[in-house]
């Protein structure tokens, strides 16, 4: 029971079929249908044929029996008998079996004649190796073959130990009654034949309609694999960002069939989406050309602006409380506006696809560093280290990999409260290093997850803000990170908050004799 639900279960639904299998599955059942139509009308109409062949078989051997037996019914010759009988008077007795069987019977006949004072006399034809012989008729067939209406018509009836048979009865002038029946072994034999052939003709048909249907579904669905696999191409492609060349179209699609009419509209599809994403991306290079210009034009102000201020701050002549504090402020936002302007253009530059430094760079060394740097930004926090006893490095900038994990560490520090714990680890896995930064603080807005990584991207619900930030530094982790041939994850909740880096350490690895974190064992915590 239960491996024949599991069977079930297994079935795909209709629904999920490919359009090949439904157009097959059609085919079959349709052939199936019109094979048992046509198997059943040639069964019904072999039969009526059969049936009237063999009642007028049946007519002609009744008519043979009936002049046979007036013509001799007493068994003697015609005229005066022992019995004083005249001739012309025909007498009707139990013992006389002549012409029950006339010449030209076949084979399991039966020939059967009540006369009118109710003696019956009957034999069958049987076959005895070479020879017909005729045999008495059983009781039970007698009786059986009693019952038939004497009306002339044709009557099926089973007759007990003989089988089917189809049985005629005639009423002489006399009242004698002259019974005939043919078996029906025969006919049922040819009908039996005929749905044997029919079966197995229907199958082989069936079996080589449904091999030459998959073959024609398949030929004939050919341009909608190629509409499928142009598609499948489209999908595969990256189109969030950058230049794309979608020069993938569907080959010889004729508008005059179907199929054909949808590739040309997914060609037309594609023109559309091509002119598009161009358009698209045109714009994107103006844009970042113009940030990347005005970055730079901007670093020059900015640091006029930046002299002057710290030039007043430095003159002899002590100004007032209120403008010295102004100069402070336009210092402190030239600087923060700098650093702004300076992100904005490492961005474009990375956007431009600039290539960056590349030179063996200590990954241990470079987070001690970060991290005592983290320690003195934020004493309030606690920050934890993890090292392995071995050092790990990988190809690519030092300045930018540090700037990496220093704003990592930034957005720790800034977005969590006071007392909260920082754990930076490294670890390498296989050919890769694996840099982990993990906080117990409030965690990340689910909504923001998704565009953590998007530039001006803040989070302000759940994380404290206690300093100013221009959502560029997770933007800039992203870029350096993709551009160094890593990856960057997020995972967080209430509690946990995970930033995963991974590099590519291009086979590098060395002794751990000279390692950072020799001097302060397995794990430092600062």
């Amino acid at each position: 029971m239960l491996p024949a639900l599991a069977h079930r279960s297994r079935v795909k639904p209709l629904r999920d079929w490919t359009l090949r299998a439904r157009l097959i599955a059609s085919l079959v059942s349709l052939l199936v249908v019109l094979c048992l139509a046509i198997g059943l009308f040639t069964e019904i109409a072999l039969q009526h044929f059969l049936m009237g062949r063999l009642d007028d078989q049946l007519s002609a051997q009744g008519s043979r029996q009936n002049f046979a037996g007036r013509l001799n019914p007493g068994g003697g010759a015609s005229g005066v008998g022992a019995s004083g009988v005249g001739a012309g008077t025909f007498v009707c007795s139990a013992a006389s079996t002549d012409g029950l069987l006339p010449p030209g019977s076949e084979i399991n006949t039966i020939g059967m004649r009540i006369c009118a004072d109710g003696s019956v006399s009957s034999r069958i034809l049987e076959q005895n190796g070479y020879l017909a012989t005729r045999a008495q008729v059983s009781q039970g067939a007698i009786t059986a073959l009693s019952a038939v209406a004497p009306d002339a018509k044709p009557h099926t009836v089973t007759v007990p130990g003989y089988g089917d048979y189809r049985v005629a009865a005639r009423r002489t002038p006399e009242g004698d009654t002259f019974i005939t029946g043919l078996p029906l072994n025969s006919v049922r034999a040819t009908l039996l034949n005929l749905t044997a052939v029919i079966t197995a003709v229907t199958v082989i048909g069936l079996v080589l309609a449904a091999l030459l249907g998959a073959f024609i579904v398949r030929l004939a669905l050919r341009p909608l694999r190629r509409v499928t696999a142009t598609a499948s191409k489209v999908a595969d492609m990256s189109l969030d960002a950058g230049e794309v060349a979608l020069a993938v179209r569907v080959t010889d699609a004729n508008p005059h069939t179907e199929v054909g009419q949808v590739g040309v509209a997914l060609n037309r599809m594609l023109e559309n989406v091509s002119d598009a994403l161009n358009a698209r991306h045109r714009s994107e290079t103006r844009v970042r050309q113009f940030v990347a210009d005005a970055s730079h034009e901007l670093r020059t102000p900015l640091a006029s602006i930046r002299g002057y201020a710290e030039l007043t701050r430095r003159s002899r002549d002590q100004a007032p409380p209120d403008i010295a504090h102004a100069m402070n402020r336009v210092e402190s936002e030239a600087n923060r506006m700098t650093s702004m302007v300076e992100d904005l253009l490492l961005l474009a530059r990375l956007d431009a696809g600039r290539p960056l430094a590349r030179e063996e760079v200590d990954l241990s060394r470079l987070i001690v560093d970060v991290i005592s740097d983290a320690h003195a930004a934020g004493p309030d926090h606690n920050w934890h280290l993890d090292l392995g006893e071995e050092t790990v490095a990988v190809q690519g900038d030092p300045a930018r990999l540090q700037q990496v994990l220093v704003n990592i560490l930034a957005n720790a520090r800034t977005h969590t409260p006071a007392g909260t714990n920082v754990w930076t680890s490294l670890t390498e896995q296989g050919n890769l290093a694996i840099i982990q930064m993990r906080d117990d603080g409030p965690g990340i807005p689910p909504s923001l997850m998704p565009e953590i990584f998007e530039r001006f991207s803040r989070g302000e619900e759940s994380r404290s803000r206690v300093a100013g930030s221009t959502g560029l530094g997770l933007a800039i982790v992203a870029a350096v990170v993709a551009a160094h041939g890593g990856q960057i994850a997020v995972r967080s909740r209430p509690g946990e908050t995970i930033f995963t880096v991974t590099l590519p350490m291009h086979g590098y690895r060395q002794a751990s004799s000279q390692s950072p974190a020799s001097s302060t064992g397995h794990v430092l915590q600062v």
